[in-house]
């Protein structure tokens, strides 16, 4: 299944490469299109990274007991 991240590690190379050759084929020399691409796939990079940062789920903590048994223990 795709999600988010799946998305923006194809958006990336399109979106440079796209604007990098729409530049160069509107007449603009490489030297300038491929940073005025690698600019515009800038903000999804940063949205990746700063807005919706890839971290982990925390796990549930648990105690000793459970770890240990698999189950919590009842005071008899």
């Amino acid at each position: 299944m795709m999600d988010y991240y799946d998305y923006i590690l194809g958006l990336i190379p399109v979106t440079m490469g796209g604007i990098a050759a729409l530049l160069s084929a509107v007449g603009f020399g490489v030297s300038m299109a491929v940073p005025a691409g690698a600019l515009a796939a800038l903000p999804l990079v940063a949205h990746a990274l700063f807005v919706r940062a890839p971290v982990a789920e925390e796990p549930e903590p648990t105690t000793t007991t459970q770890r240990q048994t698999g189950h919590t223990s009842t005071a008899d």
